[in-house]
């Protein structure tokens, strides 16, 4: 680099870090520290939002601090005929600070109905997909506290168990032994990234749908104010869903030894064999043992519907059960044995 070039990134990387003098934007860039201790190098999810913006900002404060290199990816949805305008104006306003991402485009036919989840979805993908090119095994996101209260009344609603009221967590997997998500902000209000974007870069996008109430999760986000005004702690709120994340760890321990004491792998059939004392257990136990396996052969992120799976467990349960599938995997009952396997499963690979 010439010497001119690294003047100017120098004179860059000590405004930038000048900003930690501010003990709120400093609060900020701790959490993002703690949450990335021992973990070398890392990519970060960005959108325009105050809360991305934020974790762009206290990312590249952490590469200056720690002399590593962060990659930045924005997915552009094309959903709205602005988001390629915003992606360029977000792309213009990070080269100042010496933040360079990349964009990554949804191509292809957009859906006409729940366009939310879907994008979601697809968003995922192309970041994930992203990392494993570029070898990352750790995506930052935006997330907040108040996403966490959303997530969880979303959830409620749908009537979900207790791993699913708990699963939106600080440290997740997307997939097994792939790309692991840090939320290092989950503890923080949405105040306090507004707050540092305004400072930082007196600039954020603010995203049209957050208004469209035929969004099931901004009806959520203006019901959760709602019982604010109404009186709601969030402090009691976010003390009541950790003790439910207590308790899912509890029923976790009971699950890992179910599978281990209960179930028996081969590697070289991909193929689980569960005993009679597999299915002895609580009923929490027994169905969340089965979609761990399910998701371990299968292969899927999301595991198949609890419905589904409720059904199967009573299916197998009962004496006229001989074979099924269902979430990709094949079900069989041999003797007091049963056999969980790929859904292209054939009976000589087994036995």
């Amino acid at each position: 680099m010439k010497k001119k070039s690294l003047n100017v990134k120098n004179k860059i990387h000590k405004r930038v870090l000048n900003y930690l003098n501010n003990k709120r934007i400093f609060k900020i860039y701790k959490e993002l520290e703690l949450s990335l201790f021992s973990k070398d190098r890392f990519a970060v999810a960005l959108s325009g939002g105050p809360d991305s913006l934020a974790l762009a900002f206290v990312a590249k404060c952490f590469s200056i601090l720690n002399k590593i290199d962060i990659k930045y990816y924005l997915v552009d949805h094309k959903l709205r005929k602005e988001s390629s305008q915003e992606a360029k104006k977000v792309f213009l306003l990070l080269k100042k600070f010496n933040i360079h991402f990349k964009i990554l485009t949804w191509r292809g036919v957009k859906p006409k109905s729940n366009i939310q989840a879907i994008a979601r979805n697809k968003r995922y993908s192309l970041l994930i997909n992203q990392c494993k090119k570029d070898k990352i095994n750790y995506l930052a996101l935006g997330h907040h506290s108040d996403d966490v209260y959303e997530n969880f009344l979303i959830r409620l609603l749908r009537g979900s168990g207790l791993k699913g009221l708990t699963s939106f967590g600080k440290n997740s997997e997307y997939k097994q032994n792939e790309v692991k998500l840090l939320r290092p902000f989950i503890n923080l209000d949405k105040k306090d990234l507004i707050f540092l974007s305004n400072k930082v870069f007196n600039f954020y996008v603010e995203d049209p749908s957050n208004l469209n109430n035929n969004f099931k999760r901004i009806r959520i986000r203006k019901l959760i104010q709602v019982l604010v005004d109404e009186g709601l702690d969030k402090k009691k709120l976010s003390l009541t869903i950790d003790n439910l994340k207590d308790s899912d760890q509890t029923i976790k321990f009971y699950i890992d030894k179910n599978i281990k004491v209960n179930s028996i792998f081969s590697k070289k059939n991909n193929t689980f064999l569960l005993n009679k004392s597999f299915f002895q257990q609580p009923n929490e136990v027994i169905f969340r043992s089965i979609s761990t396996l399910m998701n371990s052969i299968s292969k899927n992120y999301y595991s198949a519907r609890g419905k589904s799976v409720t059904n199967l467990i009573i299916r197998i349960k009962s004496k006229n059960f001989k074979k099924t599938t269902l979430g990709r995997c094949f079900f069989q009952k041999i003797n007091q044995t049963i056999l969980i396997s790929p859904e292209n499963y054939t009976k000589d690979k087994v036995l």
